[in-house]
């Protein structure tokens, strides 16, 4: 049977404690091979207008740059969320544990449980769908409740249209290293129970530790940073500057005890000769 024949859609961004997994299906006789020029090689051959509220996303991953540019007026709670999320570190050394070929590349459970729970439930309001699912485009993951995106997303391999009537609202979309995402590890296919890929309810509750040991061909982002905003990080964090200030105060203090005690000393010496000589 022809892979175009049938595609079971689960987007899901499970809860590992009292899970909710949603499966939502659409069926799409159409999917397109990941081949299909809608974006290039290097990023999308539809362009689209920038504009100051604009900001770009680089993803170092196992394979190579990917860099995205995160337009908020496509979906204004989407692309905040998604800014918060790589600013504090939620996308470093995390999976992409399910790459469909010609379908798309999703991510987004941290590999710390521990951290994750502090984030599963943290979801954001649905949003109208502004730009369609084709290639290159990035959207959140959710499950068939309203309001339900989290931290999972998905870049579209092909044209998957069809999930604009389900919601999916593309935030983002992929404006270099296209040939980067091609090149994910797909090798697993679907996940468990359907395929032979990873199970998410133990991707969220045992994280990387599950992954590496068992999905070890899977390709990772090993950091997703704000382009551009390196300096303001630096600047949180002034780790040349506390050094320095220890060092100033370390010497000061041993130097005035030091100095001080010996002349003491001398002085208390010699006052006890004069005493005895007179």
């Amino acid at each position: 049977m022809s892979r175009l024949t049938f595609f079971a859609l689960t987007l899901v961004a499970i809860s590992f404690v009292g899970c909710s997994s949603e499966t939502p299906t659409a069926v799409d006789p159409n999917v397109p091979e990941s081949s299909d020029p809608v974006v290039s090689q290097e990023g999308a051959s539809e362009k689209t207008t920038s504009s100051p509220e604009d900001f770009q996303v680089l993803l170092e991953t196992t394979k190579g740059k990917i860099k995205l540019e995160v337009h908020p007026e496509w979906s204004p709670l989407g692309a905040e969320h998604f800014k918060e999320l790589v600013k504090m570190g939620f996308y470093d050394d995390v999976a992409f544990f399910r790459v469909i070929d010609g379908f798309m590349a999703q991510v987004g459970v941290n590999g710390d449980p521990a951290l994750h729970a502090k984030w599963k439930d943290n979801n954001i309001m649905d949003e109208p769908v502004v730009k369609s699912n084709k290639r290159g485009y990035v959207s959140f993951a959710k499950t068939g409740a309203p309001n339900s995106r989290s931290t999972q997303f998905f870049i579209n391999f092909g044209d998957n249209s069809n999930l604009d009537g389900m919601g999916f609202s593309p935030f983002a979309q992929v404006i270099e290293g296209m040939d980067v995402v091609d090149s994910l590890y797909n090798g697993y296919g679907e996940g468990a129970p359907r395929g032979r890929g990873p199970d998410q309810m133990r991707v969220v509750g045992q994280g990387n530790a599950y992954l590496k040991k068992e999905f070890p061909m899977l390709d990772y982002i090993k950091k997703a940073t704000i382009v551009g905003e390196a300096p303001e990080k630096a600047e949180a964090k002034p780790e040349s500057a506390e050094p320095a200030a220890k060092e100033d105060k370390k010497p000061v203090e041993p130097k005035a005890e030091k100095k001080e005690e010996p002349k003491t000393e001398k002085e208390t010496l010699k006052k006890e000769a004069a005493k005895k000589e007179n």
